[in-house]
This record gives structure tokens, sequence and C-alpha cells, in this order.
């Protein structure tokens, strides 16, 4: 299907010149002599409009009334504006409130479709990217993610939440652990039942037993009444236990035998209680060094990791980050009730090239920062923190060859991996830190982008 673009100007040779030029092109155009005739198309909502090329000043309704209409009624249309040489600061101030790009007459023929062309490929990626989100399993729409990696991951979730086992879930902070655990439980048979999640690291020492297993009143000072800890909670649902590599050594064996036994006894009890719960624990720590160094018991480990799912750091999926991106801002606009920002290619290629050491929720405060602090509707590099626009000269050197190339985001990881190998002249385990990956991330890159062993960068 042919891409349909919107004209709105009222001077006619300049009309006709846009529609010769964009139909020869091989577009499908549709005209509109000023903005009140243009927006009757835009409010059509069974109409297609790819993209919307407009004039600032025009009668009846003005070029920055157009795009704020467009901006509201379809958002993932772009607005290229066509100013005359005086009108430029006024195109200047629609860029800043969401416009595409702007061009002053009179412009070149290839000058139009270059920038209509860069308007009509941001958009495509967008809605490919809207797809691939559509295209996650249905698991658990919080999980986001179309890489290999987390295709795998979430494979393994729908396969092992309906089981009872326990799950140990790996990997560093930010990834999204508590996240994967929510997702085994809606994938489970106590879906309909209580999903408890408790940070074992933010439970004073004195308290964890009575939190994990309650207490009679007048156990200890303070206890004035009993109460049900988070076993008796999450009965016949999940318990989720957060960092418990930070659990104390003399609870340990308190919850070995709660998982062995199916029972708990409150602190200053001598009944058993029968419980019925499936334990999801997590930690951002080797727990098998722990084991080794006597912080974590064995017999403990092998109980909660019958399951193991690790959760991959942002930085060995960059593949998904669009997605994120993309579902952040969504997110965003939804609390505010606002259409959602877009992005420049440019600032989505130096977000997927960063090495995100908090992960993905340190993407997610920068998405909101950038949001917050952005003077227009669209978010370009320098509304990002400067920790990030102070990348490499090397990776600034590469995003400028990617935009000439107008590479796509899987042929710009390839080459960033390409020339970081060369800088490393060979050695994957160097090339492997730098990346901010392990060995086997990028060996599973070289093979998914056929790279061969490149020649090293000249001195």
């Amino acid at each position: 299907m042919k891409e349909r673009i919107l004209i709105a100007e009222d001077d006619a040779a300049m009309r006709e010149l846009l529609e010769e030029v964009l139909a020869e092109a091989g577009f499908e155009v549709v005209s509109a002599v000023n903005g009140r005739f243009a927006l009757a198309h835009v409010e059509n909502k069974q109409e297609q409009i790819d993209l919307v090329v407009t004039d600032v000043r025009m009668p009846e309704l003005k070029g920055d009334e157009l795009l704020a209409k467009v901006r509201q009624m379809r958002p993932e249309t772009p607005v290229i504006v066509v100013t005359a040489f005086g009108s430029v600061e006024n195109a200047v101030e629609m860029v800043k409130q969401g416009a595409y790009s702007y061009l002053t007459k009179p412009f070149a023929t290839k000058d139009l479709l270059e920038v209509v062309t860069g308007a009509l490929r941001q958009t495509e990626a967008a809605r490919a990217q809207a797809r691939l989100l559509r295209e996650i399993p249905a698991l658990d729409t919080r999980i986001i993610g179309a890489s290999r990696p987390m295709r795998e991951l979430q494979d393994i979730i729908s396969r092992a939440g309906p089981s009872d086992s326990n799950i140990l879930i790996t990997g560093e902070s930010g990834t999204g652990k508590e996240l994967v655990a929510r997702a085994v439980h809606d994938a489970s048979t106590r879906s309909r039942n209580e999903f408890v999640a408790v940070n074992c690291a933010a439970i004073p020492v004195e308290l964890v037993e009575s939190e994990l297993f309650g207490h009679t009143g007048q156990a200890f000072t303070g206890a004035r009444q009993a109460r049900a800890g988070l076993f008796e909670t999450a009965d016949g649902g999940t318990l989720f236990l957060d960092e418990i590599g930070e659990l104390p050594l003399n609870v340990q064996p308190k919850l070995l035998r709660v998982l062995q036994e199916s029972t708990i006894r409150r602190v200053g009890d001598s009944r058993e209680r029968q419980v019925d719960v499936r334990l999801i624990a997590a930690s951002n720590r080797d727990l098998e060094k722990g084991v080794a160094n006597g912080e974590f018991r064995e017999d403990l480990y092998w109980r909660i990791n019958v399951i193991h799912l690790h959760v991959p750091p942002l930085r060995g999926r960059a593949f998904d980050i669009p997605l994120l991106v993309e579902h952040f801002l969504a997110k965003i606009a939804k609390k505010q009730n606002t259409a959602p920002r877009s992005i420049t290619p440019e600032t989505l290629a130096l977000l997927t090239v960063y090495s995100w050491q908090g992960n993905v929720r340190e993407l997610e405060n920068t998405i909101e920062r950038a949001v917050a602090l952005a003077r227009g509707s669209v978010l370009t590099i320098e509304d990002l923190p400067e920790r990030i626009r102070e990348a490499s000269s090397q990776t600034t050197a590469i995003l400028a060859a990617a935009k000439s190339k107008r590479l796509t985001l899987a042929e710009l990881e390839r080459e960033y991996i390409m020339e970081i190998l060369r800088d490393a002249v060979g050695n994957k385990s160097r090339a492997a830190e730098l990346l901010g990956i392990d060995r086997k991330t990028l060996y599973r890159k070289l093979d998914e982008y056929s790279i061969a062993e490149p020649e090293p960068n000249p001195l």
C-alpha cells in the first residue's frame, strides 16, 4: 500500500509543486487549500494519513494549530513544516512542539524527499516496535522484550509457571526480577490468590523471623497482639523473597524446615500451622559463592533453586531498548493523560549503545527525567542526562556513521561489536568486558550477526 501524504498549503503554486514532486516519488497525495480543510482529513479516522506537510501561515487555521490537532488525534503521524524565510522562528517553535522537521522556501527537491523519507522511516520504526510489543507473549505485559534472551526467559516462565516448584531468580539490580516473579505467579494455578513480595534486606535483622512466620501476643517486647507472618498471608499463593542472600544465617534453617514440612510456627507459639505456599526467591549476589564462604546454607540453596531463571542485564539485550523506551513513554503519557512523546532516531540510537549499569530501572528513570525536562514534545539528545550525552567520541562517531548510512538498530549493534572487537585486537574476553556483556552473550551475538574475526584497528 502506498504511503499517503496530506498537504496543507494555501499558496496554489507551492501546493502544486509539492503534489507533483511527491506523486512522482511514488506517494499518494491529498491536498487541502487551508488548515481548516486539512483538519477535516485529520479528523476522519477512516482516512489513511502517514505524513502531514503544512505551511506555517494559513487562513482560518494556522500551521501550529493544525500541528496541535495532529499531535492530539494522530500522535504517531509526523508533521513537516514548510515555511518562508520570514517565518523560520515559527517553524522552529513548531519543531519544539512536536513537528518532525522544517524546510525553508525555496528548497531543493532532494531536500524535500530526504526529509519526507526520514519522517516516514521513523514512523515505520515506531509502528514496528508497536507490532513487536503486541507480538510479545501475553503472559505478562509488564515484561517488555523481544530479544532472544527475553524470548527464552518468557518461554521458561510459561513452562515453569504451572508447576509448584520453588524458583530462584538471579540478575543484577534493576533488571526486573520482581516482575519476572509476578509473571511466574500469573502463569500458575495460584494466580487468583495472593502474591506477597518482601525485600529481605529491608527487614531489621531482629524482626526477620517474626515477619516471615508471625508471632503470638507478648512473644517479645512490643508484641502486644498476635500477628500472622508473610507465609500465612501468602497461603494458597506465592511468596517472593527478594535479596534472599541477606537472610540471617540463624533464620535460614527455619526457612528450610518450612519448605520441607509446609508448616510454620509463630514466634512464641508451640503450635504448628499448615501452609501451602510456593516460594520464589531472588538475588543479585552469587549464592554459590555465599555457600562456599559459609554465608548461605547449601541445603537451603538447593531447596530454593529447583528452577533457575536468570534475567539478563539491559546492556546484553540492546535490541529491547527501543521497546522499553516506547513502553515508558506510553506509561508516562497515560499517567499524565497526554499524548506520548516521540524521540529522535539519534537519541534512540545513543540510548541503545549506552552501557546501562542500573539496567531497566536506570533507563526508566532517564526517560521520566527527559520527559519532565524536555523543551518540546520530541525528545532529543539535549534532553538526556550529561553522563549519557558525554558518551565516548568513538560511540559518537559510530552514531554519526549510522545516521548517514540509515542503519537499522540491528545493523548499528553489529557495527559497534565489530568496532570493539577491532579495538580489543580480537581478544573476545576483553571485547566482552568493554561491551559490558559476558563471553557467552558475545559469542551468541557473533553467531547471530555472522561476524568473522575482524582486522584490528590501525594504531
